[in-house]
């Protein structure tokens, strides 16, 4: 498929139209898939629609679902929800390289710079190494995620269902993708059979973590290891943001949302919330049953996502540290963003701009249209579509209730949130004529 979508009309796709048709053209082969008797385990034919919005869900590594993914699909539809996981976690480009090296064809210019789009690295210059790296140390952390897993499968699902179960937990952990197995315990149950496993509950939250910091923090990590003053400005910004969006929030649900617990169930649902809400889609408690506040603290945690270039979706850590150094920078009357003894390019504020625009605008409206055609609560239909469009998977249980409409909603703001807002409008708009002419300036009051 990316060879095909590489060579076609080279003159005129762009690499966003490339990497947009790629996930596309993913999507339509896991729904045609996932439609056939043997993906289902009552041997029927899955409805077009259905099998849609799981591909679409999968692809994306969100983990919305309107079938339970262990009582509805057969072994052979959870090893297709589960490829389709890996490769858009992953990225289709990225898979892509892995099969033309493995044949061993040449990789030109315009492959590498759809690979530097796809995985969001600074320069095309070191990409083949750099995307080896990625697909080489993924494999290794999933393997060790599915080693964890294993003695708390075994114990409860015996030899085959537990390397299964953690195998499959694994990879949808690390992609963010929040896809499980335990509906056997209860439909759409998630991982609330084990709340209190604290075991269980930490090796979820560091795979999830792992896969939502970015590719290139990775690069900066295995390359300076503890020399943190070496990590570039990205890197910096990514680890202390998500550090700062995973305990500020366990706080707040410490202190207000898990009162009645003890104190080790408290702090480990308190964590875990937080790091699930950054484009995970795991619960391990009620969601229903919390405060106004906390879910729309929890809305928040989802619109801003995971990191840029990794298997979360969201409006990225880097692009809400960016707005918000531009507030202080207006704050402070300062000419230029800084942060780190460095300026961050206006390009980049403008970008991070643009991108919360569009995410508010995609997410609000979305969510009053359901509101208003479900007759649902505009508070349950925003965390729903703050779900979407933030790629977590996270649901008050209004899923598979859904409508055609708002169901194809979702579906939109899935494929959105994970090939990302800019990818789709460059892809859409021709790139502007540079011009050394420019119009007067005129000052203009805001705020």
């Amino acid at each position: 498929m990316f060879q095909i979508l590489s060579n076609l009309k080279p003159k005129k796709l762009s690499s966003f139209q490339v990497i947009i048709l790629s996930f596309f053209g993913l999507i339509m082969v896991g729904t045609l898939l996932l439609m056939l008797p043997i993906s289902s385990q009552q041997r029927c034919v899955t409805s077009f629609p259905d099998a849609m919005f799981t591909a679409v869900s999968a692809t994306c590594v969100t983990g919305l679902v309107v079938k339970d993914t262990a009582t509805y699909w057969s072994l052979f539809g959870q090893m297709v929800i589960l490829t389709l996981i890996q490769i858009g976690g992953m990225g289709v480009i990225t898979i892509g390289l892995a099969i033309m090296r493995a044949s061993g064809r040449k990789i030109g210019l315009s492959q590498r710079s759809m690979m530097q789009e796809s995985i969001s690295a600074p320069q095309v210059g070191g990409i083949v190494r750099l995307t080896a790296f990625i697909l080489k140390y993924s494999a290794i952390i999933e393997l060790i995620g599915a080693v964890c897993f294993f003695p708390v499968f075994y114990k409860d699902f015996g030899l085959a269902k537990g390397i299964w179960y953690s195998i499959f937990h694994s990879i949808s952990a690390f992609c963010n993708a929040g896809f499980d197995l335990l509906g056997i315990r209860g439909q759409f149950s998630s991982l609330t059979s084990y709340g209190e496993h604290v075991y269980l509950n930490i090796i979820v939250m560091l795979l999830i973590v792992i896969g939502g910091i970015g590719f290139r923090v990775w690069g900066d990590i295995g390359t300076y290891k503890h020399r943190v003053k070496r990590y570039s400005l990205q890197t910096k910004v990514v680890l202390v943001t998500s550090a700062v969006l995973i305990v500020l929030p366990a706080i707040y649900f410490y202190f207000f949302e898990y009162k009645g617990e003890i104190f080790y169930d408290r702090m480990i649902h308190s964590v875990f919330q937080s790091v699930t809400t950054r484009t995970a889609g795991f619960n391990t408690t009620d969601l229903a049953a919390m405060d106004e506040s906390g879910t729309a603290i929890m809305i928040i945690l989802m619109l801003i996502g995971g990191s840029p270039g990794s298997t979360a979706g969201g409006m990225k850590t880097a692009t809400f540290a960016v707005l918000f150094l531009s507030a202080i920078t207006v704050f402070s009357r300062r000419s230029d963003v800084q942060c780190f003894k460095r300026r961050i390019a206006p390009e980049a504020v403008r970008s991070a701009g643009a991108v919360l625009f569009m995410y508010l605008v995609l997410f609000f409206t979305s969510g009053v249209i359901i509101s208003r055609t479900e007759d649902l609560p505009l508070l349950t239909c925003l965390f729903e579509t703050g779900s979407a469009v933030g790629t977590v998977g996270l649901t008050l249980g209004i899923t598979s209730k859904l409508s055609m409409l708002s169901r194809v909603i979702l579906m939109f703001l899935m494929f959105f949130g994970r090939v990302g807002g800019l990818t789709l409008i460059y892809a859409a708009l021709p790139s502007a004529n540079s011009h050394h002419s420019r119009w007067p300036l005129e000052k203009i009051t805001v705020g």
